[in-house]
């Protein structure tokens, strides 16, 4: 009989865009920026059902035209549903209105609905998060900052020197994650001796730890120095921030439909079908 196969776990892809082209991709990287910005300004003083109702659709909506298949979403590990029961369970006990009779107990749901609440809101802020770096090229990121800040040169702040680190350190955190695989990877097949007291093998771990930590640092060198000479031989790093970015008519409809969607959510959760906050 053979074994059975193990099921491999989709890794998290991100700062990477999903290949082909659709009106999402289109769109102005500094467009994308104000949208996630404007939306975490909302959900993040009006945290209601109602907003997250309506910021959850628009996601949905945005991962549709941007054709971005299913087979992206990572994988969810069995210990996420495990802390994610525990938390639901433990926020149980906070008890609050509503109360529901259980037999001859009164069971709150108060803390549990505010812990799906702050679930829902954390999902749908990753979602938000992964559309625009599914749909976003990082070389579009540095020039759509740049534009965007240019208002603060008036108060001579470096907007572009921002703008150059915020693309370096995106462009090097999916190379630094990809070497950091292969380096436990290479570390795990490696042969190792087998430790026959506790504090042998407590200090085999600290010592595999150093030197997966220490190789880990000489293959970031490693790869900033390759960025160096790249960003040299192409004229330095001002060029990064220095292409033309602006936006364009579609990025204005984009724009005025998330004004309609945040505006229709605003005023529902303040008029209709919102609820108050609990006050402390």
């Amino acid at each position: 009989m053979t074994a059975p196969t193990r099921t491999q776990r989709k890794p998290v892809v991100l700062l990477r865009p999903v290949p082909g082209t659709s009106v999402i991709h289109e769109l102005w990287a500094g467009t994308k920026l104000l949208a996630v910005a404007g939306i975490g300004v909302l959900l993040t003083f009006y945290p209601g059902w109602v907003p997250i109702a309506f910021v959850a659709v628009l996601v949905l909506v945005v991962a549709r035209l941007a054709h971005i298949p299913r087979g992206t979403l990572p994988s969810i590990p069995v210990w996420l549903w495990i802390l994610l029961a525990l938390g639901a369970l433990t926020a149980t006990f906070a008890g609050g209105t509503p109360v529901i009779d259980v037999g001859s107990m009164q069971i709150g749901l108060g803390g549990l609905f505010n812990f799906l609440r702050v679930t829902a809101l954390s999902i749908v802020l990753l979602g938000l998060g992964a559309m625009v770096s599914w749909t976003t090229n990082v070389s579009d990121i540095a020039p759509a900052v740049a534009t965007l800040g240019r208002p603060l040169r008036m108060l001579r702040i470096p907007v572009d020197d921002w703008a150059v680190t915020i693309a370096l350190a995106l462009r090097a955190f999916p190379m630094l994650i990809d070497e950091f695989r292969t380096l436990y990877a290479a570390r795990r097949l490696r042969p190792k001796e087998r430790a026959e007291t506790f504090r042998a093998r407590r200090r085999q771990r600290v010592a595999d730890m150093i030197d997966l930590l220490a190789a880990a640092i000489t293959a970031a060198l490693r790869r900033a120095d390759e960025m160096g000479d790249a960003i040299t031989a192409r004229g330095g790093a001002g060029q990064i921030s220095a292409a033309p970015s602006r936006p364009e008519k579609r990025d204005w409809v984009a724009s005025a439909i998330l004004v309609v969607v945040c505006g229709t959510a605003l005023a529902l959760e303040l008029t209709i079908l919102g609820t108050s906050l609990p006050r402390r």
